[in-house]
């Protein structure tokens, strides 16, 4: 399974990096604050504010769900460095406002604006590393999205251990807005000679960009692997999005306790994308979906049972390690499957796939916890959603085996 090619990173590799770091900092510095920031503006979590919470995934992934639509278009007509460069600008700027909010109203319109860039930056971070290393892409897509774990990791515990000591959650979400301004510096400083990025050469005209699209939708296959990142990404945001409030609140721990069980899982998704990088070729992709799904269902369906924090804090590790693969995995696995469609169009596609998964499951999640006004078993999502994905991934195999 190893591959022995060697991996070379760059400029704009640094920029892909650094973009997803701020990117997960961005996306999860709100859950870490959860409890303490619904306190302040009045939707308190422990008397029933479950639903309010879960709605801030809704602010976060609509806009990005709206923008990844159009992000073909931009990057066709503006190429992909200069939006991707301007998306993290905005990015950092909306979650910059997010720490002056007063009001719930308020935050949950600034999410919205901080999505906006976000979006960008997930239909376009795929793409982009694609266009940088088009030979086994699969390997540079798995490490580069293992710096969203990193991001997420680093923002948990930092967070987790600030909020412990008395820093206010306003400085702490500040603070992840201004790390989107190193990814903007490098995307947008002028360009080395001899050493620029591989734009497409001609802008694309809006009706091709269309015609790509419509292309990729009329193929059934399409929708098994559309399908797949939906649950993918409504299982993975769960853990991220709930995990800190749930220790909280079963375990009756403090905030650093919760930081540091986000922070264990983004430890594990570390591992895992760094392993699917480095060690899996890009043949052995289905396999490494398949044999993680079935990981994480096992270290997941028993969340709900355990009672013992170091124990539950195990369990979130395996989960970690197992989750990992899944988002970079499905996108590549499925564009090699669909050789003949445009790759950049599929990434976006996909991503347009995992995004309202995570806003849809982080919601579900919080809705059913407040009707019960109890969060514990409604963690039985996750395992259903990494069964979905199994299944899924299983059928397209099936079907390729079939045809064969």
């Amino acid at each position: 399974m190893q591959s022995s090619r060697r991996m070379t990173f760059g400029r704009y590799d640094y920029a892909a990096f650094s973009s997803l770091f701020a990117y997960a900092a961005a996306s999860v510095v709100v859950p870490v604050v959860l409890l303490q920031l619904a306190d302040e503006l009045g939707f308190s979590l422990e008397e029933g504010g479950f639903a309010a919470g879960g709605a801030l995934g809704i602010a976060h992934s609509a806009p990005i769900f709206i923008m990844m639509l159009l992000t073909g278009f931009l990057a066709g007509k503006f190429g992909k460095r200069k939006i991707f460069g301007i998306s993290t600008l905005v990015m950092g700027i909306g979650m910059m406002l997010c720490s002056l909010a007063e009001s719930y109203g308020v935050l949950f319109l600034l999410v919205a604006l901080a999505s906006l860039g976000e979006g960008i930056v997930e239909a376009l971070a795929t793409p982009f590393v694609n266009d940088l290393h088009t030979q086994e892409a699969g390997r540079y897509v798995n490490v580069t999205h293992s710096f969203w774990s990193i991001g997420v990791l680093t923002t948990v515990v930092l967070s987790g251990v600030l909020l412990t000591i008395g820093v206010s959650w306003r400085i702490i979400t500040f603070a992840s807005g201004l790390v989107a301004l190193i990814p903007t510096l490098l995307l947008l400083l002028p360009q080395s000679k001899g050493k620029e990025y591989p734009e497409v050469p001609q802008p694309l005209h809006s009706r091709e960009v269309f015609g790509q699209v419509l292309s990729i939708l009329m193929k059934r296959r399409f929708w098994l692997f559309f399908a797949a990142m939906f649950v993918a990404g409504g299982g993975e945001f769960c853990l991220t999005f709930w995990c800190a409030s749930y220790i909280q609140i079963n375990f009756s721990t403090a905030a650093w306790t919760g930081g540091v069980g986000t922070g264990i899982f983004a430890g594990g998704m570390i591992i895992g994308r760094m392993f699917g990088g480095y060690l899996i070729s890009q043949h052995h992709l289905r396999r490494l979906i398949l044999c993680s799904a079935i990981v994480a269902i096992a270290a997941t369906i028993f969340f709900p049972l355990t009672t013992n924090l170091w124990l539950f804090f195990a369990l979130l590790f395996i989960a970690g390690i197992a989750t990992a693969p899944f988002w970079p995995s499905i996108q590549t696995y499925a564009v090699d499957r669909m050789q003949r469609e445009d790759s950049t169009m599929m990434y976006i596609l996909l991503s347009c796939a995992g995004i309202p998964g995570c806003g849809f499951f982080t919601w579900l999640l919080g809705f059913i916890s407040s009707i019960n006004n109890d969060i514990t078993y409604s963690f039985y999502l996750i395992p259903i959603c990494f069964s979905l994905v199994f299944g899924f991934i299983g059928i397209d195999y099936l079907l390729h085996e079939r045809q064969k």
